[in-house]
């Protein structure tokens, strides 16, 4: 290897990305110049990936955890030549529009392989990564035949691990023995307000040594050849995940920068890029400006990656000759249209007519479809029990049982989360994570990534009211609904029985590009005869006015539904005519057409009231100025359940009353 050219093409990292960043005068120069021999040397020598085929499914994987660092994956994706990322593209950083945005959008940019900025979000990720890799190879991988033989390497800094979700995420890592997870940690000791020292003292080896990582160190972060050599020895493990530190200085380069906090989020001023390019011996001095001799070098590395993708391809087409069922199994694992024959199913529709709790039921529905999707994985909080989210007669997921496909997340719902989101940014399967409602507070930032990236996550979240009852306020959601209902993107789903808990999860199993969240009760519900396919859209009327104008439109979700139609039912023997409206998921009949929503609220119907036992914030749209809130605005108690339902008003007697107070009825 031409030692001289290797010098040129880490520096290239560092101009580019110390460019960007002037350019645009807003981004984090220190990590690049810092970083840019670990993301060199991985990158050139140790990952196995093709820039021409950013999809291939045997790629390792690179996270970013430390996504500020944002520029520095730009000039690699740029110099590697992926997805036509070019000079313009490095000259737009941090600008509206442009495909190199502050921190690293999944599906926005090609080569990026997930949404990162909330640091160690990141770690929590390639685990999932690792995780899908493993369970996908114990299916699928056969003697001779490595289908799944991936990496997943996750760059990192101090801040990813003082945040509490890298305990959560490498704990699990070490747990579940994922050999072929290569954390690499970027050892500046620099945060924003100055030395680790203040703030993060402990001994980060030996954390990660008890958390079951192999662990290995590189003492100076400039140094390619033995970055490469840890690696190498990373990759010999296969039965722990390898955490390696690489002790580098920040604003390397840059002496008025290095090694300071002033490095880290802010440009370096035009002077310093110029010292940057002396120190370096940097030959252009225009910015964004680099030799040819470096782009041909990482053109040369590009297809050297395409041809491992070719010799994987070869193996690839013989397995499937010689395992041409596995290989039809396979292409199904890929499938996304294959939840939507679920729509037909009689089994999965099918009418218990059974009163149940919505929990209860949605765990018997996943025992239906966990023998439709055997692509389906997922688990839950320390919860599988009281979440019924166990599927059954299938074995745990394990260091020595990657095949099994219940997963124990032990009690971590925001590594948890994290990890759900890694395993459907890998492809191939679906997932699902499930713990206490009220609990999901645990898990948001993760559920905003899946949002904001547009996966499918399903998120199982049950005992969703102070039906909770005697473990008290502590357990008991009130605000979480309207939480989750914020977020954009997001479908959550109250269903009030069995035939809209079927609705939810075909909802959620059919959705390609938007999470769905599951809100189920922890109490029997009663049946609703009328209840259907109808909750599909979102919202739909359960009962018709008994006229030809309802005197009261009742608006409901869950364990409240049929509270509303008790109390409907009242009011039409006193001769008035009362609609309900049953309303599972408000994000859903928003993408309903005008028509279809007009049907269901028309707007001469004034006198309007909301019943569900969590916060009034979700329904002003709906119910107007002149609506009735019969909703849940204070935090519960402790108590037998029916004892607090009747204690704030959510009966068919206290309904009746409070809609005859607000529209004198």
């Amino acid at each position: 290897m031409n030692k001289q050219l290797e010098t040129l093409a880490v520096n290239a990292v560092r101009i580019l990305s110390a460019d960007m960043v002037q350019k645009a005068n807003s981004g984090h120069p220190g990590l690049p110049l810092g970083a840019a021999p670990i993301a060199y040397e991985v990158w050139a020598h140790q990952m196995d990936h093709n820039p021409a085929d950013p999809e291939w499914i045997n790629r390792d994987r690179f996270i970013l955890s430390a996504g500020h660092g944002s520029s520095m994956l730009y000039s690699l994706l740029h110099l590697f030549g992926y997805g036509g990322l070019g000079t313009e593209d490095l000259k737009n950083f941090r600008q509206l529009g442009s495909l190199t945005p502050g921190h690293p959008e999944y599906g926005h940019t090609t080569g990026v392989e997930a949404t990162t900025g909330p640091l160690g979000a990141g770690l929590g990720m390639a685990v999932g990564m690792a995780i899908a890799e493993k369970h996908l190879a114990a299916k699928f991988n056969r003697e001779g035949y490595p289908v799944f033989d991936h990496y997943t390497y996750a760059l990192c800094g101090d801040g990813c691990l003082m945040e509490g979700i890298s305990s959560e995420a490498m704990s699990l890592a070490g747990t579940c023995g994922l050999g072929k997870l290569i954390v690499l940690y970027d050892s500046n000791s620099i945060t924003i307000e100055g030395s680790t020292g203040i703030a993060f003292t402990e001994d980060v080896e030996k954390r990660f040594e008890a958390f079951g990582f192999q662990i290995l160190t590189v003492e100076d972060g400039n140094d390619t050849e033995a970055i490469g050599k840890a690696v190498a020895q990373a990759k010999a493990d296969k039965e722990r995940p390898s955490f390696i530190k690489i002790t580098t200085k920040i604003g390397y380069g840059v002496p008025a920068k290095e090694g300071r906090a002033s490095a880290h989020g802010e440009p370096l001023g035009e002077e310093n890029v110029k010292i940057l390019r002396e120190s370096l011996g940097w030959p252009e001095q225009e910015a964004f400006a680099v030799p040819q001799e470096v782009y041909e070098h990482y053109s040369t590395l590009a297809r050297s990656g395409a041809a491992k993708e070719y010799f994987w391809q070869q193996m690839f087409e013989e397995y499937g000759r010689k395992y041409p069922e596995l290989k039809a199994g396979l292409d199904a694992y890929y499938d996304e249209e294959a939840p939507l024959k679920l729509l037909d199913d009689e089994e999965f529709w099918a009418r218990t007519g059974k009163a149940e709790a919505t929990r209860s039921i949605s765990g018997k529905v996943l025992n239906v479809i966990k023998d439709r999707m055997p692509n389906l994985i997922g688990g839950s909080a320390d919860l599988g029990p009281s979440n019924k989210t166990v599927m059954n007669g299938e074995p745990d997921f394990s260091r020595t049982c990657p095949e099994g496909r219940n997963m124990h997340y032990g009690v971590r719902e925001l590594g948890m989360t994290a990890v759900a989101n890694g395993i459907l940014l890998h492809g191939g399967l679906r997932t699902y994570a499930a713990t206490f409602f009220v609990f999901s507070d645990y898990m948001k930032p993760m559920l905003r990534l899946s949002s904001l990236m547009g996966l499918p996550m399903i998120s199982v979240l049950t005992h969703d009211s102070i039906g909770v009852g005697e473990d008290g306020p502590t357990h008991e959601p009130v605000e979480q609904l309207t939480m989750l209902r914020s977020l954009p993107n997001m479908h959550v789903f109250r269903p009030a029985d069995e035939m809209e808990t079927k609705a939810a999860w075909y909802s959620a199993l059919t959705s390609l590009k938007t999470p769905t969240c599951l809100v189920l009760s922890r109490q029997n519900l009663p049946v609703l005869k009328d209840s259907g396919k109808e909750a599909l859209r979102g919202g739909y009327i359960l009962k018709k006015e008994s006229s030809d104008t309802a005197d009261i439109l009742f608006i409901a979700t869950g364990s409240e539904t049929g509270v509303a139609l008790e109390a409907a039912l009242k009011l039409e023997e006193e001769g008035i005519s009362a609609r309900v409206v049953s309303m599972p998921c408000l994000d859903v009949f928003e993408e309903q057409d005008k028509a279809y929503q007009e049907s269901v609220l028309p707007k001469n119907v004034r006198n309007r009231a909301v019943v569900e036992a969590g916060s009034s914030v979700s329904w002003g749209k709906y119910i107007g100025i002149d609506g009735c809130y019969i909703t849940m605005d204070e935090f519960g108690a402790s108590a037998p359940a029916g004892q607090l339902f009747e204690k704030y008003g959510f009966t068919a007697d206290a309904v009746v009353k409070r809609v005859r107070e607000c529209f004198a009825l």
